[in-house]
């Protein structure tokens, strides 16, 4: 999750030995990445689905429902993110993935085009696989296809917003050299944004694809999913765009002009 090979390694160094979204420590095996990126994803899906499935057995008020659920998802994100951080950048996150891609294609090496191939895959599976086995531990149908249609423009902008929101905090601490912040700024915006957006802030393709396989209080309809997908890569263009707008590289002294 980071803009450059060299802020995020410095990042990674000053922040020692806490971890940081995108801080990937050099040569970790990318069986080992692959991994932490598969089970990473399957756990936030398992906490996301699961902490729905279990507010809706606890109460029929759909705000203290939606409060469970994003306060499962703050904490549950937060540890993630602290435990896999080291090993694959904690991504979970394909628009993340590819933006980082994007951002180091020209010589950069935090995440090759190779390695994108593989967490791209890892996360989707991840995520159907957490969804299946929140769906399990609560006694669900293994595989029902969601019935919450989430197809309505307003939900489509606020997909945008909150991906957008999402990439513009994680390459902006990396452009700044906060990345250190990242476990706590990335889990407290996503707990923040299931209530400032109308989507409920999914803000991640591979999350989508998994909440479609159960039919529950956190699922969505396959119908919605490739619109919902759609805006999330919109929303991760628009946050890198503000990224190199609001984190411009300063010049050297010696390029100031004279007063």
């Amino acid at each position: 999750m980071t803009a450059t090979h060299e802020s995020a390694t410095g990042a990674a160094i000053a922040a020692e030995p806490q971890p940081a979204p995108g801080a990937t420590p050099p040569r970790t095996p990318l069986t080992a990445k692959a991994a932490a990126e598969l089970v990473g994803t399957a756990a936030l899906v398992a906490v996301v689905v699961g902490s729905g499935i279990q507010a809706t057995e606890l109460t029929q008020d759909v705000g203290l429902q939606l409060l469970a659920n994003s306060l499962a998802t703050v904490f549950g994100l937060g540890v993630l993110i602290v435990l896999l951080g080291p090993v694959s950048g904690a991504h979970f996150n394909p628009a993340v993935t590819l933006a980082e891609w994007w951002t180091t294609r020209r010589g950069g090496t935090e995440v090759t085009f190779r390695e994108a191939a593989v967490y791209v895959p890892a996360q989707i599976v991840g995520a159907i696989a957490g969804a299946v086995l929140a769906d399990a531990m609560f006694g669900e149908p293994l595989v029902k296809w969601s019935t919450h249609d989430r197809s309505t423009g307003h939900l489509l902008l606020g997909e945008v917003v909150a991906t957008a929101g999402l990439i513009l905090l994680i390459f902006g601490l990396a452009r700044t050299e906060r990345l250190r912040f990242a476990p706590v700024a990335v889990a407290s915006y996503i707990g923040a944004a299931y209530w400032f957006t109308s989507s409920t802030s999914f803000a991640n393709p591979a999350v989508t694809i998994g909440r479609a396989f159960s039919d529950t209080f956190a699922g969505i309809a396959p119908g919605s999913v490739a619109a919902f997908i759609g805006m999330q890569l919109v929303g991760a263009v628009v946050g890198l765009a503000l990224v190199a707008l609001i984190f411009m590289p300063g010049r050297d002294a010696a390029e100031q002009p004279a007063a």
